[in-house]
């Protein structure tokens, strides 16, 4: 029973992460239609400049933690938003352009992480509370888990008021249907949706250092190595559906965790068996609109 519920608890807090980067995935598809292969650069600059401010400042205190939070997530927005003036912008209805440049952004951006930080990963610091466990019915949760699910049930309920209950969540939402009708009534749709790719990277920025603290290090590769899990998630939970993600997101990280266990270590085998066999089944996701 301990077992059960430490690989239950364990794949809920790696669901989280999952979540947190792809939200920004899921968002930016189902609003904007772009696929954003860059997404992952996002979380690893926001997780390398969250920790270089974090440990100048108070390193493994919460003090520092919290600061490296808001520094990544401040990150994240600015870079994505960046992303979309500069790149995106230019490009919406030209999606074999938007993946080479999204695929060409995320390339060089590894090699410039590389040529700064190096090649080997830096392992961080955190708060003692986070490095510790805590028992229930008997089995030992790492507390950094707890972290993790809190911070995306958040993030996910941030997300939605930001579309239901302000205005620039309405004119996003319309706009989605209608550009040109939105557009006819004086008002600027393509600033609201800067705000959709500042909103998706503020959650890949704050996903960055929170993986940080999970692993215990940051790397490179770190954003690139969780936008594998992050497009598989989205993919299962439907394109577009924010809440086909969060619900995807912890069955596939429930589903790693039990395969590592039981099977071996074959977790990353059985969640890639799984995606193939929604895409064979329900090519549409679990929440995604029917073509």
């Amino acid at each position: 029973m301990s077992t059960l519920l430490l690989l239950v608890i364990t794949g809920l807090g790696l669901g989280a992460l999952y979540f947190l980067v792809a939200s920004g995935l899921s968002l930016i598809y189902g609003l904007m239609g772009v696929l954003n292969f860059a997404h992952g650069s996002f979380l690893t600059i926001s997780a390398f400049l969250g920790w270089e401010v974090g440990r100048r400042v108070s390193d493994g205190t919460w003090a520092g933690l919290a600061l490296s939070a808001l520094v990544g997530m401040l990150v994240g927005a600015v870079v994505a938003a960046a992303t979309e003036y500069l790149l995106i912008r230019r490009l919406y209805e030209r999606h074999i352009e938007q993946a080479l440049v999204t695929v060409g952004l995320a390339l060089a951006s590894v090699a410039l992480f590389e040529g700064i930080w190096g090649t080997d990963p830096i392992y961080t610091q955190k708060p003692e509370w986070l490095g510790e466990t805590t028992e229930i019915l008997g089995a030992k949760i790492p507390n950094d888990r707890f972290l993790l699910i809190a911070c995306a049930l958040l993030v996910l309920g941030g997300i939605v008021l930001f579309l239901q209950r302000t205005r620039y969540g309405l004119i996003i939402r319309a706009g989605v249907e209608n550009r040109s009708m939105v557009t006819a009534l004086g008002i600027d749709v393509r600033r609201s949706f800067t705000i959709v790719f500042a909103i998706g990277g503020a959650a890949a920025g704050l996903g960055g250092v929170l993986a940080s603290v999970y692993y215990g290090y940051v790397s490179a590769h770190l954003g690139s190595v969780l936008l594998i899990f992050a497009f598989i998630v989205t993919v299962i939970g439907g394109l577009g559906s924010l809440t086909g993600a969060a619900i995807a997101s912890v069955l596939v990280a429930v589903l790693q965790q039990f395969a590592n266990y039981y099977l071996g270590g074959t977790g990353d085998l059985v969640v890639v068996i799984a995606l193939a066999a929604v895409l064979l089944v329900r090519p549409r996701g679990l929440m995604g609109k029917a073509a």
